[in-house]
């Protein structure tokens, strides 16, 4: 025990080091490694904040100056309503053409329902620990479930964890252990390749929009938005919408206009209930005769769109359960947000 203490000690040291010395994608590659042999929490505390520090020491830049979006064909030309498809289909041209012609794109079975249901137990334990930590109003620097990545006090957006975790959310990088086993899925199924094949270029995850989320059953009440109302539109996005369990018919799922939508609707409008979101009668006007949709989703299920789609989340009339899912933002450097703080991949 006592060698196998030692060895996580200096593969520690040796991972400093190489922060210290700015080769944070060796300590970053050295980490996974450690983790994938012998899971630890310090392993995926470190990984977590130099996953971070590595894009504070060197801002996003553009690793692709080619025009964008490359002109595709609609490989979902005469579909009704949003294309789905199953997870060995999701590719760079399957993930365009349902982005750019349809607005979203539902791919069935992305993960495992064993694979989903852990995940979700994940999720649990991490709002829990994130309970915890409130009640107790200390950091627990040894939990592997909920803690906090070290943020300046004079970063603007960590003000918002307070509003994330007031609603039943917490930020997927304040859970080390499930930034770790979410990203290493997303990976391992595809998901980060396609979309790498659709910007031309690697992704970076989003610290401030990507959220580790438990919707109440008791929900009643949800707005309209596109998420380029506070991004704004002249980035590049995806977002992976993932349910870790049975949504959309007596638990909340997911409202969407299944439709492209090319740019920002106005906000605050059209008996809009906030200023940020969009308010029905716009909704009408977007649709132009279209109706909205609430598609049904099994754990492991996900739809996939960007910071244009139209969407709130859905409230069924039986709805009885908890909803359990994760949302994960993707940006492009060349394209990235200035308010959001990246991940590296």
């Amino acid at each position: 025990m006592m060698l196998e203490q030692d060895s996580i000690e200096s593969n520690l040291i040796l991972a400093r080091t190489h922060m210290q010395r700015g080769h944070f994608t060796d300590a970053i590659a050295l980490l996974r490694r450690c983790n994938r042999q012998n899971r630890h929490v310090l392993y995926e505390q470190l990984l977590a904040q130099c996953q971070y520090e590595i894009y504070v020491a060197e801002p996003p830049r553009a690793s692709n100056v080619l025009p964008w979006p490359e002109q595709i064909d609609d490989v979902f030309a005469g579909a009704s309503g949003l294309p789905e498809i199953r997870a060995d289909q999701l590719n760079a041209r399957t993930l365009a053409a349902g982005i750019q012609y349809h607005g979203a794109l539902i791919v069935r079975g992305l993960l495992t329902e064993s694979k989903a249901s852990e995940m979700a137990a994940g999720v649990r334990r991490t709002l829990d620990s994130c309970g915890e930590w409130h009640q107790k109003g200390q950091p627990a620097f040894e939990s592997p479930w909920y803690w906090r990545l070290p943020l300046s006090e004079e970063c603007e957006l960590a003000q918002a964890r307070f509003w994330v975790e007031g609603a039943c959310g917490v930020w997927t990088v304040d859970s080390p252990r499930m930034l770790f086993d979410l990203t290493e899925t997303l990976g391992q199924v595809g998901v980060i390749d396609a979309i790498a094949g659709y910007f031309g270029e690697r992704p970076l995850l989003s610290v401030g929009k990507s959220t580790l989320r438990c919707v109440p059953s008791t929900i009643r009440v949800a707005d309209w938005h596109q998420d380029g109302a506070f991004m704004g539109g002249d980035i590049r996005s995806v977002n992976v919408w993932l349910s870790l369990s049975h949504c959309g018919e007596d638990a909340s799922g997911l409202e969407v206009l299944p439709r492209r939508l090319p740019r920002v609707l106005p906000t605050g409008t059209h008996g809009a209930n906030f200023e940020w979101s969009v308010g029905p009668g716009m909704v009408e006007l977007a649709g132009e005769g279209m109706s909205t949709v609430s598609p049904v989703f099994a754990p492991g299920d996900a739809m996939l769109f960007d910071h244009y789609f139209l969407h709130r989340t859905g409230i069924p009339e039986a709805i009885a359960k908890d909803r359990y899912a994760i949302e994960s933002w993707f940006f492009a450097p060349s394209a990235y947000p200035q308010q959001q703080l990246p991940l590296w991949l």
